[in-house]
């Protein structure tokens, strides 16, 4: 197949879904409102129950609810700059790192991790479903990692649009089977309360600054749902006035948001916890952070056990095709960018789909769920250098510094290839915080190996665009087109233009000037999906001075934006 036949098949929209571009117009045709509902859908997944329940066990109540809210409070911070460029601009997070320290294959070292993050957490997802499957009708574990696997292949494949339905549908009846059950208990049982309030686990109970850290860097780890969120919020539609309060509520709610319905969960897992291991059963131990165990034991208090088991295992099973369609759906999208990108063939995104789902399945067969906290904990350290690092690019380096470009640029050709700020940045906080949770600063340290991630990408991502003066984030200062990159309104252009290369038509974002002239000498466009997949370079225009680097298209328009009374 030729480079353009390539594109022109990449450029089906209903299989490629976006997997690597910008989210036009004419695809986000769903409200704001509807967005939110459909992305806040996919944080039904039961692992937060286990990784409060985790945290509460080995280190009390108190230093678990601590670390959850810690973890919470941060995980917001670094989310909402993120999420508002995802929603704003209408990009996936991999296109926002690309524009935000880590150049245009840079950032797929970004996009491995998030790649990887939803295998994990499809495999501890799927886990606890075949769990549920092996208790309600000892489905032996193995078999029920495959069809918990096997489940979730003909929503994915048909993307964004499957995705928004289910979602849509089954929350309310998660909600019901999830809250019901808890609130009965907590109102027909006080003394349950009471122990959870009082429960020291296999520490003393006190609260201790290094109990409360090594509580949040299990949390940390669900970082990367961020991402997830950010494959739905891109879909937002443009932010008028007339949608301005429906648009920012659904942005906080669905995007950062996300962490408070996280944490709630989380602490709700330590209250299980605490009432399996006081009310029910005292020899449960670790058993005791199973959400199948937590939820059959909740239901029992109010029903017959037949009755209490189908229920529970109905609750797995919508709770884990929520969140584990979201995990493949998110991964295809990840790994289809990353082979794209480095290999200019595009083989579609159901092959990735596979892909992904035969490594979570290679992990649950591994058994990893029983080392959720080890794995978390680790994984922690360099989810936070990533994330920290976009973040702080974008709210120092491009609103405080103004030494990267305010518009997040991602388009091949405009972009430089490699960025040392993000890499810089990124690699020298996991490597750190890594040493340190191997105990090489000694073992007092060793829980606190999270906020050295923090801490190191928070100063390094600003002091890297100081000393290399902002000169490694454009190639370009301008793409050759005329017409604004912006509306009036401050949000992408719905402009339509045609693409020389494969003979469709790509909203303005989407594209460049070609630096292949037409028969008349006349100004030809090519679109960043052509630009992705031709390893030629014969339509790239050459590469301009870096003396006004930060000077994007995008940052003008935004500026003209602001003047007006219409920017944030």
């Amino acid at each position: 197949m030729g480079r353009a036949d390539n594109a022109r098949a990449a450029a089906e929209d209903s299989l490629e879904d976006y997997a690597f571009r910008y989210v036009p117009r004419s695809f986000r045709r769903w409200s704001a409102g509807s967005i939110g509902v459909t992305a806040l859908g996919s944080i039904a997944f039961l692992a937060d129950f286990s990784i409060g329940a985790s945290g509460g066990i080995e280190h009390g109540t108190h230093n678990a609810v601590l670390g959850i809210l810690f973890a919470s409070i941060t995980i917001f911070l670094v989310g909402l700059p993120i999420a508002y460029y995802a929603a704003r601009y209408n990009l996936d997070l991999d296109l926002i790192a690309r524009g935000s320290g880590f150049g245009y294959y840079g950032s797929s070292i970004t996009t491995v991790i998030f790649a990887v993050f939803t295998c994990i957490f499809f495999a501890l997802e799927g886990a606890i479903m075949a769990q549920g499957l092996h208790i309600a009708v000892a489905i032996p574990l193995p078999v029920g990692y495959l069809i918990s696997t096997v489940v979730v292949i003909p929503i994915v494949i048909y993307g964004m649009r499957a995705l928004e339905r289910l979602q849509f549908w089954t929350t309310p009846l998660w909600l019901a089977l999830a809250l019901l059950p808890l609130l009965w208990v907590i109102v027909s049982d006080p003394a349950a309360v009471s122990a959870f309030v009082t429960f020291p686990g296999e520490s003393d109970g006190e609260v201790s600054f290094q109990a409360i850290v090594a509580t949040a860097a299990l949390c940390f780890a669900l970082t990367p749902q961020l991402a997830e969120q950010i494959d739905v919020i891109r879909a937002m539609p443009p932010r008028t006035p007339l949608n301005r309060r429906a648009w920012w509520g659904s942005l906080l709610f669905a995007g950062p948001g996300w962490v408070i319905f996280s944490g709630i969960k989380q602490v709700i897992g330590v209250f299980l916890a605490v009432y399996l291991i006081t009310r029910v059963d005292p020899q449960l131990g670790q058993r005791a952070a199973e959400p199948v165990r937590q939820f059959i034991a909740l239901y029992e208090s109010i029903m017959p056990e037949w009755l209490a088991i189908g229920l529970a295992l109905v609750l797995v099973v919508v709770a884990q095709v929520k969140i584990n369609v979201t995990n493949a759906y998110s991964g295809s999208l990840a790994w289809s960018n990353v082979y794209t990108r480095l290999t200019k063939t595009y083989p579609g995104r159901s092959v990735f789909i596979f892909f992904n789902l035969a490594i979570a399945l290679a992990l649950m067969w591994m058994d990893v769920f029983s080392l959720i906290s080890f794995v978390l904990s680790l994984y922690a350290n360099v989810v936070m250098a990533w994330l920290v690092t976009i973040a702080a690019d974008i709210a120092i380096n491009k609103h405080l510094l103004h030494l990267s470009p305010l518009f997040p640029e991602f388009r091949r050709g405009m972009l430089r290839d490699w960025n040392p700020v993000g890499l810089v940045s990124v690699g020298l906080a996991s490597l750190l915080s890594l040493a340190a949770f191997a105990g090489a600063f000694g073992e007092a340290v060793r829980p606190l190996s999270v906020l050295i991630a923090i801490g190191v990408a928070v100063v390094t991502t600003p002091l890297m665009a100081v000393l290399t003066r902002g000169r490694y984030y454009l190639r370009r200062q301008t793409d050759g087109i005329a017409s604004p990159i912006l509306d009036v309104d401050g949000n992408p252009s719905g402009e339509r233009l045609r693409c020389h290369v494969t003979g469709y038509t790509f909203e303005r974002p989407d594209m460049l000037a070609s630096a292949e002239r037409g028969t008349y000498g006349e100004t030809q466009y090519v679109s960043s999906l052509a630009l992705t997949l031709d390893d030629s370079d014969r339509y790239l225009l050459p590469a301009e001075p870096a003396s006004r680097q930060n000077e994007s298209p995008g940052r003008t328009a935004e500026q003209a934006e602001r003047q007006k009374g219409r920017g944030g």
